[in-house]
């Protein structure tokens, strides 16, 4: 199924296939992104992370970003301090990894410069996923046609912005006992 992310009412229909577990292509103010909810560690009903590394053929080592509706909520989910040279740039197109609160792993967390976006995560209650629309090892799709081509019978929900030719990844930044190590150069110049 497809529809425009100009019609009427997409957020909330969006943010309803998401917290039914549904797997979505959507556009971000990046590339377009295949996106899923994040739920809980401890109320894990659909693994939409599973579902998306099957679609792109991902390996299970490389997590995902997660999206966040206000730069404020990183701090629901670490403790790390974060530069605020890092944070006057969100929202925007710049992706920060940061230690869980637990200090087990890190996460790489983005609060998207599309109001659109933000209001379908806010509606959700939980970080959305986002990975780039493509194969593992093959080039961003970066055509609405190309994608609709390549994915529209393994994912539940299509939103088209138009074609993204051109468009720049974020930029995702490392913060290491308040050091910021740049690992991706993307539109954001840090």
């Amino acid at each position: 199924m497809m529809c425009l992310k100009s019609d009427s009412g997409s957020a909330e229909t969006c943010a309803d296939y998401l917290k039914n577990g549904k797997v979505l292509i959507l556009p971000t103010d990046t590339v377009y992104g295949f996106s899923g909810i994040v739920e809980p560690a401890e109320n894990t009903v659909y693994d939409t992370d599973a579902r998306i590394r099957a679609i792109k053929g991902r390996a299970e080592t490389k997590p995902f970003i997660q999206l966040i509706a206000s730069p404020l909520d990183v701090f629901k989910h670490t403790n790390d301090i974060i530069p605020d040279r890092l944070l006057a740039v969100w929202p925007g197109a710049l992706t920060i990894i940061v230690h869980e609160k637990t200090g087990e792993r890190t996460t790489a967390y983005r609060c998207p410069g599309d109001e659109w976006i933000r209001k379908i995560i806010e509606l959700c209650g939980y970080p959305v996923y986002s990975t780039s629309v493509n194969r593992s090892g093959s080039p961003v799709i970066d055509t609405i046609d190309g994608i609709l081509k390549e994915f529209e019978g393994e994912c539940d929900l299509i939103v088209s912005d138009g074609d993204k030719k051109g468009a720049l990844p974020s930029t995702i930044v490392s913060v290491q006992d308040g050091n910021v190590h740049v690992l991706r150069q993307g539109s954001v110049k840090i």
